[in-house]
């Protein structure tokens, strides 16, 4: 499936802003299922200062300056990007979780696995979040049927309420509550898995939608969204989406991986001015033939 994505951020400021400095994750990255076609950033007002870089996880990050006097920033993404079909895998031909666990903690899995299955700021656990999971991790299961399962209870448990929560309420409220967005219930199934020992990082990225029948597409519909990527030496990182009780498919699109989302912000930085402001932020996901 071919994709064009147009990403719309806009802070309007209740005093001016002399001069400011972002650092931006919103242009898709490669993946072995992904190839970004085309991507650009379009800033009002222009910046003097636009630096694109891979970061630490691989991700395409993009550090801007404006220096001009503004009462409202506009940041605008648009990408076309080519996504192919995950392959089909076998849940319960994956190999037992206890061992994966063990070699993770004995530093003898892959790096990248290992530092996965670190705590970090948005997802560490504590007895109850692992007791919880431990009810879909019995002994001798295989990982990915774990996980699936896992996963499975996390979409039953928990409703999804986009009014629940905001970026800085913490994961012990949302396990409280049962309730939350995207972002929380990936950041709860990683802090699970890695409480039992796993590797499990987080992906965020698009959804691609389709209006109900009858209903047209409405402009600035779609969101973000945000998912996790668990650890199977034997299948490698597995995209699960907890939200949508899916493994990803060709439907998702991946912007940038990290611990949690704090590595992954899609916009971040310092202002000088400004007082309060108000954000906006408008997504669109169109197939091929919609563009």
């Amino acid at each position: 499936m071919r994709y064009g994505v147009r990403h719309l951020t806009r802070y309007c400021y209740a005093e001016t802003v002399s001069g400011s400095t972002h650092d931006l994750h919103l242009l898709p990255r490669e993946l072995p299922r992904q190839r970004c076609l085309s991507s650009r950033l379009d800033l009002r007002p222009a910046p003097i200062v636009v630096r694109e870089r891979l970061d630490y996880f691989g991700n395409r990050a993009s550090h801007v300056v404006l220096a001009v006097p503004h009462g409202e920033l506009s940041v605008l993404a648009e990408s076309r990007v080519e996504v192919d079909a995950a392959p089909r895998l076998v849940a319960d031909e994956d190999v037992a979780w206890e061992p994966v666990a063990q070699a993770l903690r004995a530093g003898r899995a892959d790096l990248h696995a290992q530092e996965m299955a670190l705590a970090s700021p948005f997802a560490s656990s504590w007895p109850a979040l692992r007791a919880y999971g431990a009810l879909s991790f019995s002994p001798g299961r295989p990982l990915l049927g774990a996980c699936l399962d896992l996963m499975a209870r996390i979409h039953r448990d928990f409703v999804y309420d986009p009014g629940a929560t905001t970026v800085a309420t913490p994961l012990a409220e949302v396990f409280e509550r049962r309730r939350g967005v995207c972002q929380d219930f990936a950041h709860l199934m990683i802090a699970v898995l890695r409480g039992l020992g796993l590797a499990a990082r987080y992906v965020s990225g698009y959804l691609a939608t389709t209006p109900p029948p009858g209903q047209p597409r409405l402009r600035g519909a779609d969101a973000s969204h945000a998912w996790v990527a668990v650890f199977s030496p034997r299948f490698g990182f597995v995209d699960l989406d907890p939200t949508n009780d899916c493994v990803v498919d060709v439907r998702h699109i991946t912007l940038a991986l990290g611990r949690d989302f704090g590595d992954v912000t899609p916009l971040r930085g310092v202002v000088h001015g400004g007082g309060a402001h108000e954000l906006r932020v408008a997504v669109d996901v169109l197939a091929e033939g919609e563009l």
